[in-house]
C-alpha cells in the first residue's frame, strides 16, 4: 500500500474509551468515504495493524464489517481491496435516505423554533467558510451536521441513526462531487431552512427531496469525469 494511504490512518495510542475494533472500523470507514482510501486501494491486515498500533484481530474484524457493508472486497489468497463506487448501492442509499428525511421535514417544520433556525443558519455560514478555504472534509462534516441537527431538534435522533447507517455509499459519490457541486449544496440548504422558518412542512419536504435527488445528476457527471472510481461491471 502506498505510504500516503496508510499514513492517513491514526495510531490509537493508549487512551481508548471504545473497543479497538470500533475505532479501527471508524478510521477505515471515514477514509473510504472521503476517498483518502480510493477504490482499488490494497489493504493489508498487518500494515494497518502496525500503523494503528493494534493487533491483527481487531483489524480483521473491522475488515469483515466493512466487507459486509460493501466497502471492501476480501478474497482468499488475494489482496483485500477497496471496492469501486456502485451506482446501484448509491441509488439504494438515496431511496432510504430520501424517504426518511422527507418525513422528518414535516415534523421539523412544526417543531423547530427561531433559535434552531439561527443555529442552522450558522452551520450554513460555516459551510461557506469551508468552501472558501477549499476544505472539503470540513464542508462534508458540516453538511452532515446540518441534516443531523434538524433531526435532533425535531426530537427524531433515531432517524439520523438510520440515515447514517445507510448513506455511506451515497456519501462517497457526494464527497467526490464537492469539487463542482458545493455551491449548489449551500443554496439547497438555504431553501430547506427558508421552508422550516416558514413552518411549511410540504415545502421543506420538497426542498430536501430536491436536494438529495441531485445525486442522480452527480452520478451521471462523475461516471463521465471519473470512470475509474466506478464499478466497471455495472457500467
Amino acid at each position: 500500500m502506498p505510504v500516503t494511504e496508510i499514513d492517513a490512518l491514526p495510531h490509537l495510542g493508549e487512551a481508548r474509551t471504545r473497543t479497538i475494533t470500533d475505532q479501527v472500523f471508524d478510521a477505515l470507514y471515514h477514509r473510504v468515504i472521503d476517498l483518502t482510501l480510493p477504490p482499488g486501494t490494497r489493504l493489508s491486515e498487518a500494515e494497518v495493524a502496525g500503523r494503528m498500533g493494534v493487533s491483527r484481530q481487531p483489524v480483521r474484524d473491522a475488515f469483515y464489517r466493512l466487507s459486509q457493508l460493501g466497502f471492501i472486497l476480501i478474497r482468499p489468497q488475494r489482496a483485500t481491496t477497496v471496492t469501486p463506487i456502485s451506482e446501484r448501492a448509491v441509488t439504494q442509499a438515496y431511496f432510504i435516505r430520501c424517504a426518511l428525511e422527507e418525513a422528518v421535514m414535516r415534523d421539523a417544520a412544526r417543531a423547530l423554533d427561531p433559535a434552531d433556525h439561527d443555529h442552522l443558519d450558522g452551520l450554513i455560514q460555516r459551510q461557506r467558510d469551508a468552501l472558501q478555504a477549499g476544505d472539503h472534509a470540513r464542508f462534508h462534516d458540516l453538511d452532515d451536521r446540518f441534516h443531523r441537527d434538524i433531526c435532533t431538534a425535531a426530537g427524531l435522533d433515531f432517524v439520523w441513526t438510520l440515515v447514517r447507517e445507510n448513506k455511506g455509499h451515497m456519501d462517497r459519490a457526494r464527497f467526490l462531487s464537492l469539487s463542482f457541486g458545493a455551491p449548489r449544496v449551500i443554496d439547497e440548504h438555504l431553501s430547506i431552512l427558508k421552508a422550516l422558518r416558514d413552518r411549511d412542512g410540504d415545502a421543506a419536504s420538497a426542498a430536501v427531496r430536491g436536494h438529495l435527488s441531485q445525486i442522480r445528476a452527480i452520478l451521471d457527471r462523475l461516471k463521465q469525469d471519473r470512470p475509474e472510481m466506478f464499478d466497471a461491471i455495472e457500467a
